[in-house]
């Protein structure tokens, strides 16, 4: 079916009333034990599957309605990428969820059968983004449901086809009294906000990242935050300068750059930074050839308040624009753009573009450029690296982020198996693949004592006998392999050790045992060709 013939309920905001009853619907229904059945998690997986596809074109047309979005672009990084995701989980939930033996336990507790159970947490709120509202709804709700957990979602109101297709399509192909919609903006947010969750998701801008946290701080609940951040991107004169300028073209304009991992500025040496910028152009060209504008795959900003945001951030710039500039309120269109600048204080550098809208600084070496960077934003989501091996590990030494890519824009957050989070106030938590479940599971540590081994335990019982104690110690306590100003001593033992492991202590016992196996194989060996030559 045609996007543009499919037919979207218009936007209906959830009444107020009737959050607590939704929010205590699936309170019950975790409270029932049923969501624990592994077997029924996958029937749901499978469900979300089938839903994906059979409203593909539903979807495909909200996301053309809500955002310009190509169906190329909706296909590969939402709908299709979600149901990927649904298959990962679906063919790995079996060993994410089994129960793992614990193996560091000292030798005197081991009949203790200590393990790792793993639990859902209960019922948690899922609170979507507008740039990729597909996908960063639906991936953490595919985690929810592989952990066990009940879920109720709130979609962003700045995408509201998305929203409707979604609230339909989850409740009328899952388990509604387990999983459920709230459409609605800041009330309705703020009424499942006074409701008691055992974990929040929350994937968005810092600042409502922040009051999120502060709510859930009243009630000690968990949190997730996806945020965003002044992401930079290096470019080194060891850099491949063409490929480096396509691939950070593409980062801005997958999405019209309304990608929380897209480079807000590059840093790139003096010495190429004009050849750089000719790479720019040429990329531009390859990717429009009659302009972006005209292109039919590339987004359009959400709506004319984050369009005048990004405009803003152009008009008051002291830079020179040396790609793009061009603008249509109109049509809500901002043309992937370029911009010289030669200050920290000028607003392309201080203000996250989350749009096609991008700084170029020229630096004297990769020194300046680090400093700069970490004075920009010490803890972004992203950075992305450009230059020889040296230099990229410098960057990623000297420099924290949620995550890191070398040559390449923010693929490192592209791939469905792959965790991906923030770091200090661009993100706590990760989702993605085993992630995903891992961030809505309790990891319940168990241990089992048998009732025979009571007198084994006289130790811990009072009165209490120091020469029991003792005993126990010389069982359990190591020593240390160092002295007191931290330096390894390398006495009889260790000279032993570094004799009998081949030189090294490399992997404990497992690593020597597998060292003297390759010897022992290459003597056999040996024997063997002087054997054959006779």
């Amino acid at each position: 079916m045609a996007a543009s013939k499919v037919l979207i309920a218009p936007f209906e905001v959830t009444p107020l009333d009737i959050i607590p009853a939704v929010s205590s619907t699936a309170r019950a229904t975790f409270a029932s034990h049923k969501t624990k059945d592994l077997q029924w998690r996958l029937v749901q997986l499978r469900k979300l599957y089938w839903a994906l596809d059979d409203f593909k074109p539903s979807l495909l047309a909200a996301l053309q309605q809500d955002l310009h979005k190509g169906g190329y672009e909706s296909d590969f990084t939402e709908v299709d990428w979600v149901k990927n995701d649904c298959l990962h989980m679906i063919n790995n939930l079996e060993t994410f969820a089994k129960t793992e033996k614990l193996k560091d336990v000292p030798v005197t507790y081991s009949m203790m059968n200590f393990r790792v159970k793993k639990e859902p947490l209960g019922t948690v709120l899922i609170i979507g983004p507008y740039n990729f509202p597909v996908q960063l709804v639906l991936a953490p709700l595919v985690g929810a449901i592989g952990a066990g957990c009940t879920a109720v979602i709130k979609p962003s109101e700045l995408t509201p086809a998305c929203a409707m297709v979604m609230k339909e399509m989850i409740e009328s192909r899952l388990d509604r009294n387990a999983f459920a919609v709230v459409n609605g903006a800041v009330p309705e947010t703020n009424a499942l906000m006074d409701e008691k969750w055992d974990k929040i998701m929350f994937t968005g801008s810092a600042q409502v990242g922040s009051i999120i946290a502060r709510k859930a701080a009243e009630t000690l609940t968990p949190v997730c935050l996806e945020l965003g951040g002044r992401n930079p991107a290096f470019v080194t004169k060891k850099a491949n300068l063409a490929l480096a300028a396509r691939r950070l073209m593409w980062g801005k304009c997958l999405n019209a750059g309304q990608v929380c991992m897209s480079h807000n500025y590059v840093l790139v040496d003096k010495d190429v930074a004009d050849t750089f910028i000719e790479f720019l152009k040429i990329s531009y060209k390859e990717m429009f050839p009659n302009g972006a504008k005209a292109s039919p795959d590339l987004s359009r900003i959400v709506n004319a308040r984050h369009f005048n945001r990004i405009k803003k951030m152009l008009d008051e710039t002291k830079g020179k624009i040396v790609m793009g500039g061009q603008m249509d309120e109109s049509e809500l269109f901002i043309e992937p753009t370029a911009v010289l600048v030669d200050s920290l204080d000028d607003p392309m550098m201080q203000e996250e573009s989350f749009g096609p809208i991008f700084s170029v600084y020229p630096v004297d070496n990769l020194d300046q450029a680090l400093n700069i960077a970490n004075a920009v934003h010490r803890t972004p989501l992203a950075l992305m690296a450009f230059g020889d091996k040296a230099e990229t590990t410098k960057i990623l030494d000297e420099m924290t982020s949620g995550g890191a890519c070398i040559n390449d824009a923010y693929f490192h957050g592209a791939v469905h198996t792959v965790p991906f989070g923030g770091v200090g106030d661009s993100g706590w938590g990760a989702y993605r693949g085993k992630a995903s479940f891992d961030n809505f599971t309790h990891f319940r540590t168990v241990s089992e004592t048998p009732n025979w081994m009571d007198k084994l335990l006289r130790v811990r019982y009072m009165p209490y006998d120091w020469s029991e104690l003792r005993f126990l110690q010389r069982w359990t306590n190591k020593k240390p392999n160092f002295d007191r100003q931290g330096t390894v001593a390398k006495g009889s033992g260790y000279w032993m050790w570094f004799f009998l492991g081949l030189g090294t202590d490399g992997g404990g016992v497992k690593g020597a045992l597998k060292r003297w196996l390759v010897v022992v194989a290459g003597y056999y060996l040996s024997v063997y060709v002087k054997a054959r030559r006779r």
